[in-house]
């Protein structure tokens, strides 16, 4: 009797071993898919905002000299971001209906929640982060703006649940350092600061940890379809009360160039990279996702460079640095650590 149970116990061993080492490399692979995912958002985003820079910048003396002079389209920032909503919710639909239905499928009691995200968590990011710019510098609203990890953090590990390990505090600290120094805080010309503008930055800057907390919270309730559908319907609608009415938005996408630059920017600047960052969520932890974000100012800077003849000093190049260093910290695996990071 008791070699049998001996025998039994050490082919349970067996099977026991290869199947926990097949669960960390599922794990890690995870992981590498939601950091790559999060890095393909901060992407995307940077590219939009470079092209939103050349298809509205005014064609004048300096913009000229660009190896691609701008194409000058006129049109204002809220205009724009109902623009962008609208259209980007309008193609989503689309392809969902074609393509992925089930990710249609809502219950009444999910619309409180998708509207708060959508407006909450996709309008109102654009929102505050457009009226820092207005009052203050757009180095200084996106520094304000790349303050969300901090809140990530506090917020992920009280909230959340999220283990607290050595690693995330100084991955957030790296991160808002490197981008204090991308957008030129040390410089001081970049940076203006007043009462209100630090107030609308700093609202910024809640409002992108929320959008980031509330796609953690519903990473496993939600598909990042449907999420980002629906958002995008509540953000729309959210646009066209502020402007009052559809009008402005009709009127804007009447243009034939205006209409083709707001889809390019509708897919590379909206669907795909907050589509992939909602996803990212299934994978990581908000904090390290939030983290990785941090890489757009950096990638804009150098494309900046390349593209407009913009300066890229060294100091700038040691702050992108340390937003690749944040992000490699984010990833160091620490004792204890979960498996799969708690949704909720």
């Amino acid at each position: 009797m008791f070699p049998v149970r001996a025998e039994i116990f050490r082919s349970s061993t067996r099977c026991t071993v290869p199947m926990n080492a097949r669960i960390l490399q599922g794990h890690a692979r995870d992981r590498v898919v939601g950091f790559g995912l999060a890095a393909l958002a901060a992407l995307c985003w940077a590219t939009g905002g470079l092209a939103a820079k050349w298809l509205f910048t005014p064609l004048d003396q300096v913009s000229a000299s660009w190896p691609v002079p701008p194409l000058g389209i006129t049109i204002d920032a809220a205009t724009l971001s109902a623009a962008r909503a609208v259209v980007a919710f309008c193609m989503l639909v689309v392809y969902l209906l074609a393509r992925r239905r089930s990710a249609l499928r809502i219950k009444p009691s999910d619309v409180p929640f998708l509207a708060l995200f959508g407006v909450a968590g996709l309008a109102m990011v654009h929102f505050t982060y457009f009226r820092a710019i207005s009052l203050t510098s757009v180095a200084t609203a996106i520094l304000l703006e790349y303050l969300a990890p901090v809140i990530v953090l506090v917020f992920g590990v009280i909230v959340l649940g999220d283990r607290f390990t050595w690693s995330l505090p100084v991955a957030v600290a790296l991160s808002v350092m490197g981008c204090a120094l991308v957008v030129g805080v040390l410089g001081g010309s970049r940076i203006t600061v007043s009462g209100q503008g630090l107030g609308w930055g700093l609202a910024s800057a809640v409002f992108f940890a929320g959008y980031t907390l509330m796609g953690r919270w519903a990473a496993h309730r939600y598909s990042a379809w449907t999420l980002l559908v629906y958002g995008l319907g509540a953000a729309s609608l959210f646009w066209l009360i502020v402007l009052g009415g559809p009008t402005r938005v009709f009127q804007a996408l009447a243009d034939t160039r205006t209409l083709l630059a707001i889809m390019f920017i509708a897919l590379f600047s909206t669907v795909i990279p907050f589509g992939a960052f909602l996803t990212a969520l299934h994978h990581i932890r908000a904090t390290e996702a939030s983290v990785t974000s941090t890489l757009e100012p950096v990638i804009a800077a150098i494309a900046a460079w390349g593209l407009f003849g913009e300066t890229l000093t060294v100091v700038q190049i040691v702050g992108g640095l340390l937003v690749v260093a944040a992000i490699f910290v984010a990833q160091i695996p620490s004792e204890g650590d979960e498996v799969l990071p708690p949704a909720g």
